[in-house]
């Protein structure tokens, strides 16, 4: 329903993209003149003809950073959820009214209806596969990864995966990039999980998921990284800043220490670099070329996300010897170094940039370790 004043107020090609478009057109808050004249007001051609206004129709450039003067960020709701992130709390899905895809988009093939943990956490399972062009599993328990493999198949990807902590994959999100088989199916089936999201899903994989009838299945049309704003709420405002996109490759690597990494460390740790971004921090991850070892997430010192990432590998069958590690954020102290030395590992990757840094790198070369910085931080709150 529109209000008389909107309907005064508005051109009939203005009031038939509210009528019809809008996302807050039933919305008595929109029906507010404050809201219908900042919208719609008198001087819009003149504001709205300035050079810098963006594309996607909701912001007007302002600053050196490009961040828009005011945003009028528009939502469109999907629907109410049982409930919040705990059960006091009430909750509801919006996609963005210029959606990207991903996955407030996802189309669920079967089982419960999604919970507001489920869509965060398989959100960020979605970005962490979507790193990667190899065949990528992802595991993940309160948006961290308890275990990310790659392989020939999502087979493979999978189990490589599920070595890295299969206790705390129980009850986890799983995320493939690859279509999953029905093999693959049968193997995710052994494990209780919450969630199996995919771009596809063979019809033989399906019936197999469908035999657990609690199981959520999401197929994801969208790979690859998502561009645009990220938006963080906090008392009185919302911080808003570009996603972190950034990909380091061979190529961004420096090498600051005496010795010099392998072609398998490079890809161990370029491999345990893109995890490692997905890990709240303080992150550690150690890792393969090919699967995740030990992941250390959300300590408030460094050191003790090494210690956790090490008793974590060691309680699997995974070999902490001669495998990498990688920081989210620079080491302050080179008791990171000689804690991780410890266990046998060969080279590290960090961004650098600590006042300690000679001390650090010093530490590496007292151990016979390869370190390379990247020179870029990836920390995640």
């Amino acid at each position: 329903i529109i209000s008389d004043y909107l309907v005064e107020q508005l051109s009939d090609e203005e009031f038939n993209f509210v009528e019809e478009f809008h996302p807050f057109a039933d919305d008595p808050a929109f029906q507010m003149f404050e809201e219908t004249e900042r919208l719609f007001g008198e001087d819009d051609d003149e504001d709205f003809e300035d050079d810098d206004f963006s594309q996607n129709g909701h912001n007007v450039l302002d600053g050196e950073a490009g961040f828009p003067s005011y945003d009028d960020l528009e939502l469109n709701k999907i629907g109410d959820l049982r409930y919040g992130e705990n059960p006091h709390q009430k909750a509801a899905l919006y996609e963005t009214f210029f959606g990207e895809g991903g996955i407030a988009q996802a189309e669920q093939l079967h089982g419960k209806e999604m919970s507001f943990n489920n869509y965060v956490d398989a959100d960020a399972a979605w970005n962490l596969v979507c790193e990667f062009d190899q065949t990528a599993c992802a595991i993940i328990k309160h948006t961290n990864p308890s275990g990310v493999g790659i392989g020939a198949n999502n087979l493979e990807a999978y189990r490589r995966a599920l070595a890295t902590d299969p206790i705390s994959a129980f009850g986890g999100i799983v995320a493939f990039n690859r279509s999953v088989d029905a093999e693959t199916a049968r193997a995710v089936n052994e494990v209780f999980t919450e969630v199996v999201l995919a771009p596809e899903f063979d019809a033989e994989a399906l019936e197999i998921f469908q035999q657990k009838k609690n199981l959520r299945v999401l197929r994801v049309e969208k790979i690859g990284n998502f561009g645009g704003l990220e938006y963080k709420q906090i008392s009185g405002g919302v911080l808003v800043q570009n996603r972190d996109n950034l990909i380091v490759t061979v190529e961004d690597l420096k090498v600051v220490s005496e010795k010099k990494p392998t072609d398998e460390e490079i890809r161990a740790m370029l491999f345990a670099w893109k995890v490692c971004k997905h890990v709240k921090s303080n992150a550690i991850v150690f890792a393969n070329e090919f699967q995740t070892v030990g992941v250390g997430a959300g300590q408030m010192n460094r050191v003790d996300s090494v210690r956790i990432a090490a008793m974590r590998a060691e309680k699997t069958e995974l070999e902490l010897k001669n495998t990498v590690l990688a920081s989210d954020a620079f080491f302050p102290f080179r008791d990171n170094v000689d804690e991780a030395a410890k266990f046998g590992i060969s080279a590290i990757i960090q961004p650098g940039g600590s006042i300690k840094d000679e001390e650090v790198v010093q530490s590496a070369n007292e151990h016979g370790l390869a370190m390379v910085f990247t020179n870029f931080r990836h920390f995640k709150h």
